[in-house]
């Protein structure tokens, strides 16, 4: 057989194996440095004894994505190491992934004679569980391994993650990691906090993992999203007093206490966090988002108290403030430089610049990131949202507002941000009608505004309206 022909019987039979490189990890080259330190970090950090072999796995298909072919070796040799340690009874089973990932990475470096052995590795493998493909075993440990390396990676593959623990839970419906990856993946697909899908999820997965810290915070934030904020803190109380994850524990622990107004205290948790993971984009993204919480404080603050001695008192009082925005843009400045591809921090950044009266600043980085490609739809319905508030109430520009709230509401998803937005469609509406500003196009609003909220009788009412309007401006003869 000619070498060329070798080569191409290879290539066929890479494409059957399951591993890294058939998963459709498309991976943007932006996203690379970040998706590696968070890899890194978890390796270091997150103690769990779930997906260990997984997670160099997956650092081994970034370091290829770099051409680092030496590392990823290294990579897969600690991997397959790993799963003989903790998997001895299954380790051919286990290894397979990892066999997978060898023999692409030998065939990318040239090298057929050990990309071979490596499929030769899994084929007898499957011969000797009697697997139909001659390179293609089912069974959900390899599924989970899956859905591991598809969590990680971004937004974009969270409900291919969910789907995959989905699938073994049927077989295995009582098994801890694989109620773990699936309550996670709920956990970050659940961009509403009145919705609780993730909830039930969460609680069998602490009752199946008592020991695992890092799913008790998550539990905690989702209790405290649907009111039972008391027993939420119960989780965060155990999770602290473990020694567990910790700055993984600290991050979402700060979340908790940010969200329940002892902002202070979260930034004392991000800042425990960073000390181990300073080049954290989660964690200053976190602190950026805390100091933005501490500028509305103080401007509440200013509000209650609204009688000022002097001129120079309240230019204190405004220097404060700005003090807590400039602070936040840092954070986000850094949030940005470590992941490129952050949509939000960049929307929090604009506003903040907005906050300081820095409008064109503002402009260019929402249009930056309303220029940006694969985004969830429930954020790209927050970034509509709140450009149009930017429009609306900093550039005065009310019809630029409601081109891009319009924008979200084609966006069909249920959202937290699209109901915030047909609250605010139906402001403006009424507004620009008691000011008899396009009175038909703002009644029709106010029509969309009401059948959005399931108001038939109301909306029909509002649409009648805009068409006898539309009458009298223009009377047929």
């Amino acid at each position: 057989m000619s070498e060329n022909a070798h080569d191409h019987g290879i290539q066929e039979n890479l494409w059957q194996l399951r591993c890294h490189f058939t998963w459709g990890l498309e991976i943007e080259d932006n996203a690379v440095p970040d998706l590696e330190r968070r890899i890194m970090e978890q390796i270091r950090f997150l103690r769990t004894r779930y997906n260990i072999g997984g997670t160099h796995n997956l650092l081994a298909y970034v370091k290829h994505l770099k051409d680092q072919h030496e590392e990823v070796l290294q990579s897969l040799r600690e991997a397959e190491d790993l799963v003989q340690r903790e998997h001895a009874d299954q380790a051919d089973l286990r290894s397979l992934v990892t066999w997978g990932n060898c023999a692409w990475v030998y065939h990318h470096m040239g090298r057929l004679a050990e990309a071979q052995t490596y499929l030769d590795k899994v084929e007898d493998t499957c011969r000797k569980f009697a697997s139909p493909s001659h390179y293609r075993l089912e069974f959900p440990e390899m599924q989970c391994e899956e859905g591991w390396a598809l969590l990680k990676c971004g937004g974009q593959y969270y409900e291919r993650a969910k789907a995959c623990f989905e699938r073994v839970l049927r077989v295995e419906p009582k098994n801890p990691e694989f109620s773990l990856g699936f309550a996670i993946s709920s956990f970050r697909l659940d961009y509403d906090d009145e919705n609780v899908i993730s909830l039930e999820s969460l609680k069998r997965a602490v009752r199946l993992n008592p020991e695992d810290a890092y799913v008790k915070v998550l539990l905690a934030l989702k209790l405290q999203d649907v009111g039972q904020e008391v027993e939420g803190e119960g989780y965060i109380e155990e999770a602290l007093n473990s020694t567990s994850s910790q700055p993984y524990v600290f991050q979402y622990a700060s979340k908790f206490f940010r969200k329940k107004g002892c902002v202070d205290k979260a930034i004392e948790l991000l800042k425990k966090a960073l000390e181990t993971r300073p080049d954290s984009s989660s964690l200053h993204h976190q602190l950026g988002l805390c100091y933005r919480a501490k500028r509305c404080q103080v401007k509440d603050a200013t509000n209650v108290n609204p009688i000022v001695e002097s001129h120079s008192q309240r230019g204190q009082e405004r220097e404060n403030v700005d003090r807590w925005v400039q602070l936040a843009i840092k954070e986000f400045q850094e949030t940005v430089k470590l992941k490129p591809s952050f949509e939000m921090a960049y929307v929090f950044m604009a506003e903040m610049y907005a906050e300081i009266r820095k409008y064109e600043e503002a402009e260019e980085i929402f249009q930056k990131v309303l220029c940006m490609d694969n985004i969830a739809d429930p954020i790209q319905q927050d970034i509509h949202y709140r450009y149009g508030r930017f429009q609306q109430f900093h550039i005065r520009s009310k019809d630029k507002a409601i081109t891009h709230y319009l924008k979200c509401l084609k966006i069909p998803e249920m959202s937290f941000a699209r109901k915030k937005l047909i609250s605010a469609l139906e402001k403006l509406a009424k507004s620009r009608v008691n000011q008899n500003v396009s009175v038909v196009e703002s009644v029709s609003l106010q029509g969309l505004s009401h059948e959005l909220q399931g108001e038939v009788k109301e909306a029909l009412l509002c649409y009648e309206r805009a068409l006898r309007l539309t009458d009298q401006l223009n009377p047929v003869f």
